[in-house]
């Protein structure tokens, strides 16, 4: 089987950076905040050497792709494009697709705005809520944690860029990727998110320093600018959005989260991928909770690349 390898590739007027893997059916993995294609390291030789073909791209604002100025360069109609752009570029009219935390936001709305698109779609942490009619997203979540909630502090350009300057890009990963806090992340008032997160004094089994110093390399070279512009562009996500008020998902769906994940409990996340409106505005969706927190493809990986592959092999080869 052949290594890892890279490239940029030009889509929807900008260059993304791919890794990837294998040969046979195509699957993308996007990652999420604040990730880069390097955390589905663990699943790209997985299901590359189980006859896929891997690709996974750091996406926009990301790594070594392109990083556009503005906010309004984030919203979900933008990164569905850059996906489409890539299924494009690779000559395939479908693939699956798995998606972690933002990753698995531009995969719902793939799956809404283009599901002819995608053969299956497997998703992590962050699940389908649909689009309130009567709130936008960003100003509700204002209204509801406050100030010190982290995407309520992400939304002022500058803000949260000062804060994590205060920290080497070594710390700033740690206190994120190992983060094993389950309520949601909200900083009591007048703190910052990045002063109240802990930094770990021991790594975890699943990762080691050398690992964390890839994420903190490449985000000393970007900057985490481009990674909160898709919080800023929350807001806008909701006015474009507004034509698929109420639209389902109607490609099949696997979705795994796990149970100590932030706010699954505290918010009722565990309660609503459960229960029935989920599935409603999913229909064809399956379900696993694993023991694990956010960075889930991470910390459980082989879990995780076994409950890809399992779906999979529900699609017959063409």
């Amino acid at each position: 089987m052949n290594e890892v390898s890279h490239q940029r590739i030009k889509t929807n007027g900008i260059w993304l950076h791919v890794a990837e893997q294998g040969t046979g059916p195509l699957v993308l993995l996007l990652h999420g905040f604040p990730e880069i294609w390097y955390s589905w390291r663990h699943q790209i030789t997985f299901l590359a050497s189980h006859g896929y073909h891997v690709v996974a791209p750091d996406l926009r604002g990301y790594g070594d792709s392109d990083s556009p100025l503005s906010p309004s360069s984030y919203t979900v109609m933008h990164l569905v494009g850059d996906i489409i752009g890539l299924l494009d570029h690779f000559g395939e009219q479908q693939a699956f697709v798995v998606g972690h935390d933002w990753g698995a936001v531009i995969g719902w709305h793939l799956c809404l705005f283009r599901p002819e698109r995608v053969k299956g779609l497997i998703n992590l942490s962050v699940p389908y809520f649909g689009r309130n009619p009567e709130a936008k997203y960003g100003e509700s979540l204002i209204r509801t944690f406050g100030d010190g909630f982290y995407i309520s502090q992400f939304q002022e350009p500058g803000r949260t860029e000062r804060a994590f300057a205060r920290y080497d890009y070594l710390t700033v990963m740690k206190k994120f990727l190992l983060m094993t806090q389950t309520d949601n992340l909200i900083a009591p008032p007048g703190m910052e998110i990045i002063d109240y997160l802990e930094t770990p004094s021991w790594l975890p089994p699943w990762i080691t320093e050398e690992e964390l110093q890839v994420y903190a390399d490449k985000f000393q070279e970007s900057g985490f600018t481009g990674a909160f512009n898709y919080y800023r562009a929350m807001d806008l996500n909701w006015e474009l959005t507004a034509p698929w008020q109420g639209s389902e998902i109607t490609v099949p769906v696997k979705f795994l989260v796990g149970d100590n994940d932030l706010g699954f409990e505290a918010s009722g996340i565990r309660e609503y991928v459960e229960g029935n409106v989920f599935r409603s505005l999913v229909p064809n969706l399956e379900v696993v909770i694993l023991n694990g927190h956010h960075f889930l493809q991470q910390e459980k990986h082989q879990e995780v690349s076994e409950e890809i592959l399992s779906f999979l092999h529900k699609f017959p080869a063409e």
